[in-house]
């Protein structure tokens, strides 16, 4: 009897210090919200080869997704947006000089360097009304000068950022005007 009344508080000690932090029946927190960055060089430069962005709908959710991408000048400035239906296990391949730079708000054709943001969301396409879901790989070439001359090109994963509500509501916004004067909008390359 007295072993038990020994064990008892012992026990209900125990618990305590080892449940400490944790929240009994507690939903897990949500996953952060995130897109997909990358960069691009010498776009319509000549003497240089074409880069390329490879989208894959990894079939998570066995559904389509939305990529929606935006390419920005060097200097943070919408150039053009889009929006791409990529089916479950599919691949999107587009071309920097003629799908995502040859179409820019300003006009003529982009050049040089710049910034690619994707957001993966669902069905219906829209790159001016984000609701991210779903999930997208993709990859990106660089077309690279070489200090001894000549060129490389290397390919590299896109990096996933945290997409903050305010980066939501800022490429919104921002592809909202090329959709209305019907410049700068991508094209959304080769499904393979």
């Amino acid at each position: 009897m007295l072993r038990t009344k020994l064990l008892t508080p012992l026990a209900v000690a125990l618990f305590s210090v080892l449940s400490t932090g944790v929240t009994w029946g507690a939903a897990p927190p949500a996953a952060a919200v995130s897109y997909l960055v990358n960069y691009f060089e010498n776009a319509n430069s000549e003497g240089y080869p074409d880069g390329t962005v490879r989208l894959i709908n990894p079939g998570v959710t066995g559904a389509s997704v939305c990529a929606n991408i935006y390419v920005f000048h060097p200097d943070q400035e919408l150039a053009e947006c889009c929006a791409c239906t990529i089916t479950p296990d599919g691949l999107t391949t587009l071309s920097i000089n003629s799908n995502l730079t040859s179409n820019p708000l300003n006009g003529g054709v982009l050049t040089g360097g710049g910034v690619i943001k994707i957001v993966s969301t669902a069905p219906p396409c829209n790159p001016t009304k984000l609701a991210p879901s779903g999930t997208i790989d993709a990859w990106g070439t660089h077309i690279l000068t070489l200090s001894t001359g000549g060129v490389t090109v290397t390919e590299t994963a896109f990096t996933v950022s945290p997409l903050s509500s305010a980066e939501e509501a800022a490429l919104d916004a921002q592809c909202s005007f090329p959709i209305i004067v019907t410049g700068g909008i991508c094209s959304c390359g080769v499904t393979e």
